[in-house]
C-alpha cells in the first residue's frame, strides 16, 4: 500500500470539492453524477497525477463530465453536501493508497454502500474507513492479509475433501 503525500492530498481535495459542487451545479441524481465521473476522462487524469500540471478547478471538473456524457436530469435522489465531500474525498484516497484507478475503486464499492457508511466513518482517517472497507469486502489490504486470506481458503477446501474422502466421494 501506497502512503499519501502532498500532491495525493490536493488531488483528494480536488476530487472531494467537485463531488460537493456537483450537489447544486449538476441536474442528475447523485449516484448518476458518480458513476459518470469514475468512468470518465478526467476522473484517468486524477487517476494518473496529470490534472495537477494544469489549472483545473472543481467546477471545471463537473464540465469535463458533461462535455464528455452530455447534460442530463436522470434520477433525483441528491446526496448531502457533506456525503458528497466525503464520498469525493474517499474515493480518491481510496484509489491512491491502493493504486487502483477510478473504474476498480467504483467497482469496489458504490455510492450507495459508501453513502451508508458515511455516518460511522467520516469521523475517521480516511486510511482507517479506506482498511475498514476492504476489511468488510475481505479484500487483502497488504501482503500479510493476503497470505491469511490465501491460507483461509486453502483450509477449507482442505477441510472439504476430507469430509469427501472420510464419506467416501472422490
Amino acid at each position: 500500500m501506497r502512503k499519501i503525500d502532498k500532491d495525493g492530498l490536493l488531488l483528494c481535495e480536488l476530487q472531494a470539492t467537485a463531488f460537493e459542487n456537483s450537489v447544486d451545479k449538476m441536474e442528475s441524481s447523485s449516484e448518476i453524477f458518480i458513476r459518470r465521473f469514475m468512468k470518465s476522462k478526467i476522473a484517468k487524469r486524477l487517476d494518473n497525477g496529470s490534472v495537477l500540471e494544469s489549472n483545473i478547478q472543481a467546477n471545471d471538473i463537473l464540465q469535463f463530465v458533461d462535455e464528455e456524457y452530455g447534460v442530463s436530469d436522470y434520477g433525483t435522489v441528491k446526496y448531502t453536501h457533506n456525503e458528497m465531500y466525503w464520498i469525493g474525498y474517499i474515493y480518491r484516497y481510496f484509489a491512491i493508497i491502493c493504486e487502483l484507478t477510478s473504474v476498480q475503486v467504483y467497482k469496489i464499492i458504490k455510492p450507495k454502500e459508501l453513502r451508508g457508511l458515511f455516518l460511522p466513518y467520516h469521523t475517521m482517517d480516511p486510511s482507517q474507513a479506506v482498511e475498514r472497507i476492504l476489511e468488510a469486502k475481505e479484500m487483502p489490504m497488504d501482503e500479510n492479509m493476503e497470505l491469511e486470506r490465501q491460507y483461509k481458503i486453502f483450509k477449507k477446501i482442505r477441510m472439504q475433501k476430507t469430509k469427501n474422502e472420510q464419506a467416501g466421494v472422490k
